[in-house]
């Protein structure tokens, strides 16, 4: 996996927080920042959705991303397209090498699908998503619930087999790993931090991400 290491220095950010496990977050990045996450503890999956802040009609897109770069895997040197096929985010540098833009965003439908009836009520991004959209007003833009599109599970591992089937495998990501972005335009970002108990992917156990913004070169 091809991995490359940044240069900016934590101190310089302009933007610095915490974000603890299991929870939504959302902030705008504009045009020309950089945009770091960090995996604290390793492992821990950052379900992620980009929109244009200026029409969030404009919203990351799977397949542009996939068609322009023409592979499946998120890593240095992709380029995250919208549903208009324009650059929205450069991944500029990356210490985990793999993230995932296929798995999608775990919901109460899909962990009862995949785990058991009982898992039904348990906390999932897509409530994240869902409460995020409701209380924030998401920086001032009207989001809806047909808004909640596709997302990229950053440091993810969902591997694909030679058959063509997705399989949810042990993280790849360790503590301190991180990825960054240069946005190529002004985006509102949605996270969800995941709550998912259930999946060798965050290790069974959510834990809490980092998040910084420097204005870039």
């Amino acid at each position: 996996m091809h991995t490359v290491e940044s240069s900016y220095s934590a101190a310089t950010a302009v933007f610095n927080t915490i974000h603890p496990a299991g929870e939504p977050w959302v902030h705008t990045v504009r045009r020309g920042q950089i945009f770091r996450i960090v995996d604290l503890e390793g492992n821990q999956a950052v379900d992620t959705l980009f929109y244009n802040a200026a029409d969030p009609s404009e919203r990351y897109s799977l397949t542009h991303t996939i068609q322009a770069q023409g592979a499946l895997y998120l890593t240095v040197g992709t380029t995250l397209m919208s549903s208009e096929g324009r650059p929205m985010l450069t991944i500029v540098a990356d210490t985990c090498g793999r993230h995932d833009t296929l798995g999608g965003a775990c919901s109460c439908e899909s962990n009862t699908v995949r785990y058991a009836l009982e898992k039904r009520h348990m906390h999932s991004c897509r409530d994240n998503f869902m409460t995020a959209i409701a209380k924030s007003g998401m920086e001032g833009l009207a989001f809806e619930k047909r808004d909640v599109v596709s997302n990229i599970n950053f440091f993810m591992n969902v591997p694909v087999t030679p058959e063509g089937q997705l399989t949810f495998e042990d993280g790849i990501s360790a503590p301190g790993k991180y990825v960054e972005m240069r946005a190529e335009m002004d985006v509102v970002v949605l996270v969800s931090n995941c709550p998912q108990l259930n999946n060798p992917c965050n290790a069974y156990n959510p834990t809490p991400v980092q998040f910084l913004v420097w204005d870039g070169a």
